[in-house]
């Protein structure tokens, strides 16, 4: 059978000559604006490859963030003695926990076995602060003073009661292990903002309590493309391991060796895992030139050391980890996290946190005064919190001036600052206890899809094909954006 042919207008036939020439405009035009503004052609960067596969290097929607600096205090921090208090706490100090108020909680193995649940109500003072007069504990003086540039969500839950479970969900929105990191998300969707430096970049504070450990998994890039993990900093030596070039081997050969080694593996495999291999040694070879000039804070103000503490000059501490946090926004990092470890007051509580409080309190509140002060907050979405709170009861014995907390989920509270965040705002409200949510309770899911919406990202429609499943950061459950925190 034969179809009968298109008709075909002549006139708008091309000779191969017309064609070639009309080509010839156009590559130069592509190659003059690559020139002048690489990420005009390219994308969020220069490098192909590096763009987020999902959203190709653009967000679903105009964001309020272009960068997030989270602060995750490891451990388990109690909202109870720094943030959600209420008068109503001292009447109960030393009766026993209801029944009615636990309603049947899971316990953990540290607690279950434990006849009595006294109450404890804060060993320290609160008092109001900021316009909308937020209670703030005395442990945390300066954060107090940046209430009015903040919003607390005192209603963030939980189902994981488990420091690796929950610390994994809150990170990863599963508990399962093996998921990408939410920076690792935001690499794979939105790509860099600078190709000298990673996407995503982790440093570790020890604080002077118990310390959890914390695995590499918590920014690791999951089933997604390797070259999206996070890239962590160390506090001494080398910042990043095994980025300068080995003794007798010049910076040249050791790239050419590596491109020759991996491309013809590459070529005889073909794994795509290989080329993000490639991509993370493109990386390194040019952070060779970045780190040490990020890393070096001998050009910061003695003003500006200040204003973080004493403890600014000494690295690794929290103070000088917060500087590099605003060093990095600066130069274009999409996600830095600072992890302080040292939560995990389950005795001596009343010491332990006294110390922790010390340790994060001026860097946390000079950080956001920081970037409010260079212009840099209206973009920069904070995040402050940890896994999960501690519960009212006493973990072991309750004396006058001393007692511990066991982990809670079902209420905790985290803070946020900047980037279309409302200030000076509290959200989410507990009962008499700080131990039930009775208004807005805010699932860590819908605090993943509030970051992310900030972003510019739209939580259902971000995904990743693996095992058959459109993979998403806030799962399969119901997920909300909290848009009542918003501007």
């Amino acid at each position: 059978m034969k179809f009968p042919l298109p008709i075909i207008d002549g006139s708008q036939l091309l000779s191969r000559r017309q064609m070639l020439q009309m080509g010839a405009r156009g590559l130069g035009a592509l190659g003059l604006a690559s020139l002048m503004n690489p990420t005009s052609v390219f994308g969020s960067t220069t490098e192909p490859g590096l763009q987020g596969a999902d959203l190709n290097g653009q967000p679903h929607f105009k964001p309020k963030a272009k960068r997030i600096i989270y602060l995750f205090f490891s451990g388990g921090p109690s909202h109870i003695d720094m943030f959600d208090f209420k008068p109503a706490l001292r009447k109960i100090h030393g009766i026993e926990l209801p029944d009615s108020v636990r309603n049947g909680q899971r316990l953990t193995g540290m607690t279950s076995g434990q006849s009595s649940f006294p109450c404890v109500a804060p060993m320290f003072d609160f008092k109001k602060y900021g316009k909308h007069g937020t209670y703030v504990s005395e442990l945390l003086p300066h954060i107090a003073g940046i209430v009015d540039d903040i919003t607390l969500v005192k209603s963030v839950n939980t189902e994981a009661i488990n420091h690796d479970p929950a610390i994994t969900y809150i990170n990863t929105g599963t508990q399962q292990l093996g998921r990408p990191s939410l920076g690792a998300w935001l690499s794979y969707g939105l790509g860099g903002m600078n190709e000298n430096l990673p996407n995503y970049v982790v440093m570790i504070s020890k604080g002077r309590g118990q310390s959890q450990a914390l695995y590499s998994r918590l920014w690791g890039s999951g089933f997604l493309p390797s070259k999206h993990q996070g890239v962590k900093l160390r506090s001494s030596g080398e910042p990043v391991l095994y980025l300068n070039d080995p003794p007798g081997v010049t910076r040249s050969r050791r790239r050419a060796m590596l491109n020759a080694v991996n491309q013809s593996h590459f070529n005889e495999v073909a794994d795509p895992e290989i080329e993000a291999r490639i991509a993370q040694y493109e990386m390194a070879f040019r952070m060779q030139a970045s780190v040490p000039e990020l890393t070096d804070v001998s050009d910061e103000p003695e003003s500006v050391l200040d204003l973080y503490g004493p403890d600014s000059r000494n690295p690794g501490s929290f103070a000088y980890n917060c500087i590099l946090a605003r060093r990095m926004a600066e130069r274009g990092v999409r996600t830095i996290q600072l992890f302080h470890r040292g939560w995990d007051q389950h005795g001596n509580l009343p010491n332990l946190i006294r110390g922790q409080c010390k340790d994060i309190d001026q860097p946390a509140a000079a950080l956001v005064k920081d970037l409010k002060s260079r212009g840099m907050l209206e973009d920069t979405l904070v995040v402050c919190g940890g896994e999960f709170g501690r519960t009212i009861y006493s973990q072991g014995a309750l004396s006058e001036n001393n007692h511990g907390r066991d982990h809670h989920g079902r209420c905790f509270t985290m803070w946020m600052a900047g980037a279309g965040i409302k200030s000076g705002f509290e959200f989410g409200e507990t009962d008499d206890f700080s131990y039930n949510i009775v208004r807005d309770p805010v699932h860590i899911r819908d605090l993943n899809a509030t970051i992310l919406h900030q972003l510019g990202i739209d939580h259902e429609r971000f995904t990743y094909q693996y095992q058959g499943l459109d993979q998403r950061l806030t799962g399969v459950e119901p997920a909300r954006v909290v848009r009542e925190i918003l501007t």
